[in-house]
């Protein structure tokens, strides 16, 4: 699989997907492709390598299983879209945005289970049945956590305008201003330093 061009910064699985495939720092987005999608849910150990291949081969076995999947993570990652942004503007989270999640978690009935990672233990979601909507499930759980704390989510627009990312903010001081900071936060440095060296000059 080639390299898709996203990074995981969001600091929670739905921010990171509610981001996909926005590229960092350039603010360009595009339509979420099936190898986009596959690709995250690989990289985010929602699926297993294997389990990523036998994927991309489906818009050759079963392409309208594929179409109806991609289709309805497209929707979900619109709505995270506007519900985190209600978030980080502290605004109001419309429930015609909380119903695609709400589908995504009505559809993939199972359990969650411990499972051994080498000497640790992670928490992986077991699907009821064996359809392809369980793969979005861990997403929409994320979301759900999210939108349900106590406390308002430290969900973050990144400062630089133009970079689109969210990211969830789990400083100290909870001020963290951009996505990356060796990306959009290093590049505000730079530009900041390039425009009073030229300032320092004009006014020399």
């Amino acid at each position: 699989m080639r390299d898709l061009g996203f990074a995981l910064i969001g600091g929670r699985l739905s921010v990171d997907f509610c981001n996909l495939p926005s590229l960092p720092a350039t603010g360009s987005s595009k339509t979420l492709s099936w190898e986009e999608l596959v690709g995250f849910l690989r990289t985010t150990k929602i699926i297993s390598p294997e389990r990523s291949h036998e994927l991309l081969a489906l818009t050759e076995s079963d392409p309208q299983a594929a179409f109806d999947l991609l289709n309805r993570a497209k929707r979900l990652r619109d709505a995270l879209r506007f519900c985190f942004h209600a978030l980080a503007t502290r605004d109001f989270v419309s429930p015609e945005w909380i119903a695609p999640i709400n589908e995504v978690l009505r559809v993939t009935e199972g359990h969650d289970e411990l499972v051994g990672s080498g000497r640790s233990w992670k928490i992986e979601f077991l699907a009821r049945e064996d359809s392809l909507d369980w793969l979005l499930a861990a997403i929409a759980r994320s979301a759900a956590e999210l939108l349900t704390e106590r406390e308002t989510p430290c969900i973050r627009l990144c400062a630089n305008p133009a970079c689109t990312l969210f990211f969830y903010d789990e400083s100290r001081t909870h001020r963290r201003r951009w996505c990356s900071m060796s990306l959009c936060g290093n590049r505000h440095k730079v530009a900041a330093f390039a425009r009073r060296h030229s300032a320092r000059r004009a006014s020399a």
